[in-house]
């Protein structure tokens, strides 16, 4: 565990079947790819791109399939197996969002942080995330986050529109577009779609 354990790893066995449930609807030719379309209409060809939190890796092998340059990063060693199994081909560093460190990985024209990766943060570390993906921007870069805003999930929290954006502020990023579904539609109380980038 980090030094702050993540609320992914404080709920335990509470949020198994996780990558088991996308791999039974990739399995079935199941449309799931509504995030990575979206991502890949933020950047040209061949883009550089950063999947934080990737799960069982089917946003960042979407994106690899368009011809993106793609680094997975999935600290869950049952998901990073997951994706291995659902998808050989991609490789996933097994780094939290804090251990990426941008000398080491590089600069990128998009981070994608999808599928509730921010309501299940540590506590407290919120800030210290943005700043991180902040300094992941290539310039131009921009981030694609999207999280439901209350706490349906196993461990997750609530993550009010007006905290997120103050922690965006506070990271040095600003609020490009906000949206309430991968599809552009207008935003909502219940999912928000942001787009990131340095203020």
């Amino acid at each position: 565990m980090s030094p702050t354990p993540t609320r992914w790893e404080l709920a335990g066995e509470g949020n198994r079947g996780y990558g088991e449930h996308f791999a039974e609807r990739v399995a079935r030719g199941d449309d799931v790819d509504g995030e990575a379309r979206l991502a890949d209409a933020l950047v040209p060809r061949g883009a550089r791109i950063l999947d934080v939190g990737s799960g069982m890796g089917r946003v960042a092998a979407a994106l690899a399939a368009r011809g993106h340059d793609v680094v997975a990063t999935e600290p869950d060693p049952e998901l990073r197996a997951q994706s291995q199994a659902t998808y050989a081909g991609l490789e996933v560093l097994p780094h939290e969002a804090l251990a990426l460190d941008p000398e080491q990985v590089g600069g990128f024209d998009l981070v994608v942080v999808v599928g509730n990766v921010f309501i299940y943060l540590g506590e407290g570390t919120e800030r210290a995330v943005l700043a991180r993906l902040r300094d992941l921007l290539a310039p131009g870069g921009r981030v694609l986050a999207g999280f439901h805003l209350s706490a349906v999930k196993t461990g997750s929290r609530t993550y009010p529109p007006d905290e997120f954006v103050a922690d965006v502020a506070a990271a040095g990023l600003r609020v490009v577009h906000r949206f309430g579904s991968y599809e552009l539609h207008e935003p909502n109380d219940e999912y928000a779609v942001w787009v990131l980038a340095r203020d």
